[in-house]
């Protein structure tokens, strides 16, 4: 009851209650920070690491000494092993792409139609034509951001140019060769959708002058996270010499640039936190004073130290509590909400927030983990807690003869 009665302002308490009001506001600012801030760090990770890990294998197998031309015979052989999911050959290669409106680098990746419904990242986001007889069908697939800067759409040409060409006693001639577009997909990352042109495994042979021979093998597991102790065991299920590389070892600057950018970022808001609290430190030093006629007539009627510390604990934690529960319901709804918030701020401000050649994806994402914000909820209720110790305290030790002196 004392402690509610002191939250409540008076006229003469007016400025220690609106110092109250700004503590209050810090943590449920700070607390609501810190978990949008870190969903979305863990959202675009999330999501960066299902684009690449759901085109890309986990595993990628290349030759060694020679051409990889019994491609069939290890794919079957690492196929067979406990805990791959498929392995896929593939023969890939950097080219330009041309269209009716303009040219940009690309990167053609021969595969075959059974191995391509595999990757359901790729066939299920189809958002034109189809890949239906795929590999008879002497055409290729492209990304949705690809076709936009060539102008083409489905059925239209478009012009790969290759520098590895034919051999000529002048040197070596470009190679260049026209085909159509069968399928326009949408991953939802940026650098693939305008990087990523798919070829019918056969016709990208013959066009990078691959005969009979692969590029390498890409490895699907059932858990990306546990390619570490597998790498061992595809090495020797290859059944030849082959130098095996997995997802992390590929990505290693990337992602290790993306925890250390999420961790300075945790530490940085959470000063907003300590700033708040500080705030409450302030608040309740001058309610201590304040009310050291009150003090004296409480010690006087028989209340204990305890009994003090209690009632003062009680006030500048209850800001600290109600601060982090609205803290945590505002980051919660917000990280439900967080593209429509994107995409009205967007419109408001006539800008792109979220630019997908910056960021690379397409919207912006949230996740929130559990462990995470109870571990924020739990720091910002301590922070509280602490931050009342030491006016309650020193509220605490005051006997009625010195209380009466701070009037």
């Amino acid at each position: 009851m004392l402690a509610g009665r002191y939250l409540r302002s008076r006229r003469r308490e007016t400025f220690i209650s609106i110092i109250a009001g700004f503590s209050f506001i810090g943590i449920m600012l700070g607390v609501a920070t810190l978990i949008i801030v870190m969903a979305v760090m863990n959202g675009f990770r999330g999501e960066l690491l299902s684009k690449i890990l759901g085109v890309n294998g986990h595993m990628l197998v290349q030759p060694i000494d020679s051409a990889l031309d019994d491609y069939d015979a290890v794919a079957a052989r690492i196929d067979n092993l406990d805990g791959v999911r498929f392995a896929m050959p593939f023969v890939e290669g950097q080219a330009l792409v041309s269209g009716p409106v303009g040219a940009l680098g690309g990167l053609v990746r021969g595969v075959r139609e059974v191995d391509l419904r595999r990757v359901p990242l790729v066939t299920k986001t189809i958002r034109a034509g189809a890949f239906d007889d795929f590999d008879t069908s002497g055409g290729v697939a492209i990304g949705t951001r690809m076709a936009q800067q060539l102008g083409v759409a489905v059925g239209d040409r478009v012009t790969i140019v290759s520098p590895r060409g034919n051999i000529t006693p002048l040197g070596t001639t470009p190679r260049v060769k026209g085909y159509p577009v069968v399928a326009i997909f949408e991953i939802g990352m940026s650098e693939y959708d305008s990087t990523f042109v798919f070829m019918p495994f056969e016709e990208a042979q013959l066009y990078f002058n691959q005969e009979e021979a692969a590029t390498g093998i890409e490895v699907f597991v059932d858990d990306p996270d546990n390619v570490g102790p597998m790498r061992r065991a595809v090495e020797d299920g290859a059944g030849r010499p082959a130098f095996v590389t997995d997802w992390r070892q590929r990505n290693i600057t990337f992602f290790s640039a993306l925890e250390v950018e999420r961790n300075v970022m945790f530490l940085i808001l959470t000063l907003i936190v300590l700033v708040a609290a500080l705030n409450i430190i302030s608040g309740m030093t001058m309610l201590v004073k304040d009310k050291g006629h009150d003090i004296a007539i409480l010690r006087t009627m028989g209340a204990t130290r305890g009994a003090i510390m209690r009632v003062f604990v009680i006030t500048g934690a209850s800001i600290g509590v109600v601060g982090t529960v609205a803290g945590f319901i505002l980051g919660f709804i917000v990280c439900l909400n967080v593209e429509t918030i994107r995409q009205g701020i967007s419109w408001l401000t006539r800008t792109e927030i979220f630019s997908p050649e910056l960021y690379f994806l397409s919207r912006l994402p949230a996740d929130m983990d559990t462990g995470e914000t109870i571990t924020v909820v739990v720091m910002a209720l301590v922070l509280s807690l602490l931050a009342t110790l030491y006016p309650a305290w020193r509220a605490a030790r005051l006997d009625p003869v010195e209380a009466l002196r701070y009037e």
